[in-house]
């Protein structure tokens, strides 16, 4: 669908959303009816960002600076004003969605506007003139991974694993979409959303394992020659298979000799995906925690952390979640329901890559 049509249905449905009647329900006490009005607010003001938004982009108007960072902030409002709203008034929790967001967390009547949300998110992101995309962008993960897990001594198993896992972070951090930029920051770019710092410090990885790498893989290590020289000149984080490659090697290689040991301790897929993601977003805590022993039981209690874990919309919903002083990884894996979505595409991309 062309934009201007996108944007003539998004309006259509905003209309219809804006003159929908209010909850059918009786008389309500003190704190269910200030759970419905903070409901409310929160809603208008993610209509009314979506649709500035949406009247900036069509009318060419300059944007702000981190455009997306309203938007983000007012769906989470959305979403943690309706879970405080359906403890405060347990029937409002309606039928399931099509983000499978909880739907204690999520009224399945305002998808349209989601959906609105993650348009804009794509224009907002799209790649720069001059981005390096790759034909197989999937496959380059995939392959990247396995090449790197064997490089580090895993069996052929594990390298799969690793290829796997590595696909799941690729949809995690971009929704699979290469060479992105970032409406909420100016630092974190790319395929893997990596600042400048981390990509140097991949790229100074990558080169102490190359060797090994044409050893193993010697076309792979081929291709990589011709997108270094692809590359010379330009900012490595938008060539795909450049950024993917030193975004792995930054966060996640060295932990990939631990794969062995995560599939028994998380034998789904699923969270072995959100573990790894887990790296990206609070990686010192993680790491103790595989290292102590009891991964499921080790808990984080640091105030930052917390607050890295909410910005990156783990605990960041409602007052319960929000008022959490501390959680196990326990808690936490299973607080990182708006990652399963993600990383289910993955997984169907991965056995398309890899048919058994």
């Amino acid at each position: 669908m062309e934009p201007r049509r996108h944007a003539a249905a998004f309006i259509a449905v905003l209309a219809l959303l804006l003159t929908a009647p209010a909850m059918g329900q009786g008389a309500l006490t003190a704190s269910q009816s200030e759970a419905l009005a903070a409901y409310d607010r929160a809603l208008g003001d993610f209509k009314s960002i979506l649709a500035e938004r949406r009247r900036q982009i069509e009318a060419k108007q300059p944007l702000p600076n981190l455009p997306g960072q309203a938007l983000y902030l007012a769906r989470v409002a959305v979403i943690s004003t309706y879970k405080d709203l359906t403890d405060a008034v347990p029937s409002r929790i309606g039928r399931p969605n099509k983000f499978e967001i909880p739907p204690a967390y999520f009224d399945a009547d305002i998808e349209p506007l989601v959906d609105e949300y993650g348009r804009l998110f794509d224009i907002m992101e799209a790649p720069p003139a001059g981005a390096q995309n790759s034909p197989t962008p999937f496959k380059d993960v995939v392959d990247l991974a396995v090449a790197i897990a064997r490089a580090k001594g895993l069996a052929p198993e594990h390298a799969e694993t690793a290829g796997r896992i590595s696909l799941g972070l690729f949809f995690a951090e971009t929704n699979g979409k290469q060479n992105v930029r970032n409406a909420r920051s100016n630092t974190y770019m790319g395929s893997f959303q990596t600042g400048p710092s981390e990509d140097r410090n991949g790229r100074r990885k990558w080169e102490a394992i190359k060797s090994e790498i044409a050893a193993i893989d010697p076309a792979l290590s081929a291709r990589d020659d011709k997108e270094e020289a692809r590359a010379r000149g330009t900012d490595h984080r938008f060539n795909h298979w450049t950024n993917v490659r030193d975004g792995l090697m930054n966060a996640h290689a060295d932990l990939f000799r631990e794969i062995p040991g995560i599939v028994k301790t998380l034998p789904d897929p699923i969270d072995q995906m959100k573990l790894f993601e887990l790296i990206q977003i609070v990686p010192t805590p993680t790491r103790s925690a595989l290292k102590s022993g009891d991964l499921l039981n080790y808990r984080v209690s640091s105030p930052t952390i917390m607050k890295h874990l909410r910005n990156n919309s783990i605990f960041a919903f409602g007052r319960a979640d929000r008022a959490r002083s501390s959680a196990s990884y326990r808690e936490v894996l299973a607080a990182m329901w708006l990652f399963n979505r993600k990383f289910e595409r993955a997984m169907a991309k991965y056995e398309e890559i890899r048919p058994r």
